[in-house]
């Protein structure tokens, strides 16, 4: 019976027993007797045409095109979202691209990690670099005192008087030297307490100063009538200022954090290993989404109920492959409920379906969800229905036709 035979059906019955009434009624009222009507009963329904449809269905393409190497499925197979259908050949070129681009990665990060190392390094390593550019420092300022000296003693003339006088102080120290030397090897052996031993010690050091102070004064004066010593002396001068002034730099900028070339350098090569690995990144991603592309995957859990594949065959992107379905749910759309019933309409209200190919089937079943959007059909306005069925049978196929029946 198809559905609108059902429909007209309806109609005539309901036709049928009202004229019956009334002319029951009008028989009682020939024969003298209470012309009470009946009521009219409605059916308290709205009546819709409906299809069978599963919970949900997908149409499957590949996204490039290419041979068929493998089909890993057959019609009426279970899969779950994510399984793989059916693959395409030439995958080495791709794979290695894969390879290369993740070797790349790896390069850029280790290049990262390094730079960032030898940036920590820079901090970690600042006290040590702070007490090393003093010592320089120091080092340099004693260097400049010496060279100074050198310079001041430079005089463009030297009398015999001042080269003898100069040899006899000098003599003197060194004599000085020796009985300070002879005083305390006496009491070399004593404690270091011992306060002969102390005074003794001080004595010797003293003295070596002298001595030394008097054999530079010497040698700068009996050097100093040359014009190389000159020369020389002025140039030690000159290098000593510049190693000074150089020392005093490199404390100064230590003070506030890490040697700012060393710091910019490591900062640019920090700089380039990120934008390696921006770069590798999205290579790797490329690679790997094209190399993924030659798979066609299941989308959802369900039913091959299509499949236009076999080994050796040419697909082109878009084309639908494979159809798949979700039977694990039964629902009917409907989409011809006019602007007149959908108001009488809501969801969670049940309906009995009544499939065309099995009439003596009645399911019921409650619905879903009411479309927001509608349609014109005919010069009428339309609404989609869905509703879920609470009940199956193993002779429903997708597709059938049914009848809906909304209880008011």
């Amino acid at each position: 019976m198809t559905k609108l035979s059902l429909k007209i059906t309806v109609f005539f019955l309901l036709t049928t027993l009202l004229l019956a009434a009334c002319s029951g009624a009008a028989k009682q009222a020939a024969e003298g007797e209470p012309t009470a009507l009946p009521p009219v009963v409605s059916g308290g329904e709205i009546i819709v045409d409906g299809r069978l449809v599963p919970k949900d269905s997908v149409d499957l393409s590949f996204n490039t095109s290419g041979e068929v190497a493998e089909v890993l499925v057959e019609e009426g197979d279970l899969v779950k979202a994510g399984d793989v259908i059916a693959r395409l050949g030439n995958r080495e070129p791709l794979e290695s691209a894969v390879a290369n681009s993740n070797l790349e990665l790896l390069s850029a990060q280790q290049e990262l990690l390094s730079a960032e190392q030898a940036k920590q390094a820079l901090y970690d390593n600042l006290p040590q670099a702070q007490t090393d550019t003093l010592q320089a420092l120091n080092t340099a300022r004693e260097d400049f005192k010496d060279a100074e000296r050198k310079v001041a003693g430079l005089r463009k003339e030297y009398s015999q008087a001042d080269l003898n006088e100069a040899k006899a102080t000098l003599i003197l120290a060194e004599d000085k030297l020796e009985k300070a030397q002879k005083d305390y090897k006496e009491y070399e052996n004593a404690q270091e307490k011992n306060v002969i031993r102390a005074a003794m010690l001080n004595k010797l050091a003293q003295a070596q100063r002298d001595y030394d102070n008097a054999l530079r004064r010497y040698n700068n004066l009996l050097g100093g009538s040359t014009e190389f010593y000159r020369n020389q002396t002025q140039t030690e001068y000159e290098i000593a200022k510049a190693r000074l002034a150089q020392a005093e730099k490199d404390y100064a900028e230590l003070q506030d954090g890490p040697d700012p070339d060393e710091l910019s350098l490591v900062e640019k090569k920090i700089a380039t290993a990120q934008g390696r690995i921006t770069a590798a990144d999205a290579s790797v991603k490329s690679a790997e989404a094209a190399l993924n592309d030659l798979d066609l995957l299941a989308t959802i859990d369900g039913t091959i109920t299509k499949l236009d594949l076999i080994p050796g065959q040419r697909v082109s992107p878009g084309v639908t492959v494979v159809q798949l379905a979700d039977f694990s749910q039964w629902f009917v759309e409907t989409d011809n409920l006019t602007e007149i019933e959908v108001v009488d309409i809501t969801t969670d209200q049940s309906a009995s379906i009544i499939p065309d190919a099995i009439p003596d089937l009645t399911l019921s079943g409650v619905v879903d969800s009411i479309s927001n959007t509608f349609e014109e059909k005919r010069g009428d306005i339309t609404y989609t229905a869905r509703i879920k069925l609470n009940e199956s049978d193993p002779r429903l196929r997708w597709g059938m036709t049914t009848v809906v029946n909304f209880e008011k």
